[in-house]
Formats: C-alpha cells, structure tokens, sequence
C-alpha cells in the first residue's frame, strides 16, 4: 500500500497545480482584494477541491496532521476525513475494469430480451383483434 500511495504522489505531482492558478482566480483573495491570512481562509471562504487536493497531498507526503491543522486553522478531524475520501476514491477508481467483456455480453443479452418481449407483447395483442394474424371463426 506504501508504494502504491508513493508511486500515485510522484504522478500525481505534475497536475497539482499552485493553488493560485485556479480558476483563473486566486483564491487567496477576497472578493474585497484583502489577502487571506496565511493559516488559512478568511471567514465565510469556503475549501475549493484544488486547495483540498493540496492538503490531502500534503498528508500523504507525511507531514503531520495536527501541524498542518494548527497551520490552517482547519480542525484535523476533518483533515482526516479529507484524506480517507480521497483514498477511497482512489481505491474506487482501480477497481473498475475498462471494457469488462462479460457486463458487456450482459448488457447486450438484456438489450435483446427487452426487444423480443416488447415483440411478444405487440404479437399478442394482435392475435386478439380481428386481422391477419388472427383466428378465424368457423361458420
């Protein structure tokens, strides 16, 4: 698990860019043009995804949870909690199986039983009205 979690920080760590960069405005600023005070975000800001990416990489690289929650002015429960849902969304995402054969078949055979019971359904309600399908009487 040490390894996978290494090799995904040192690949992860060209897309992680510098928070000021996002969205085409700096998010360290208040709409106001006052700068947010460096243990964190000024009140009423919210944690944009970018700047939780930052923080999660930051636990993942070691550094401590109770310093960087003192540093933030983030309580480190929630850095915790951070941290788990981006592991387990890591996790989700290498489970999946790109082009999985047999859901696929399945999928298709679903599709075609679909099909032919709609089929039967129409066939059905034309045995029951008078026309070329239908039993004739005897006179």
């Amino acid at each position: 698990m040490a390894l996978m979690k290494d090799s995904f920080l040192q690949s992860s760590a060209a897309f992680v860019d510098p928070v000021g960069s996002e969205g085409g405005r700096s998010p360290s600023t208040l709409s106001i043009g006052q700068a947010v005070p460096a243990g964190g975000l000024a009140p009423g800001q919210r944690w944009s995804v970018g700047r939780k990416r930052e923080v999660v990489l930051r636990l993942l690289r070691g550094e401590s949870a109770e310093q960087l929650s003192r540093e933030l002015g983030v309580p480190s429960y929630r850095l915790e909690r951070w941290r788990e849902r981006a592991l387990s969304g890591i996790d989700g995402s290498l489970r999946e199986r790109e082009g999985d054969v047999v859901s696929e078949e399945l999928a298709a055979a679903m599709k075609r039983i679909g099909e032919l019971t709609m089929e039967n359904e129409v066939l059905r309600a034309r045995v029951g009205h008078v026309g070329p399908l239908a039993r004739r009487r005897s006179r």
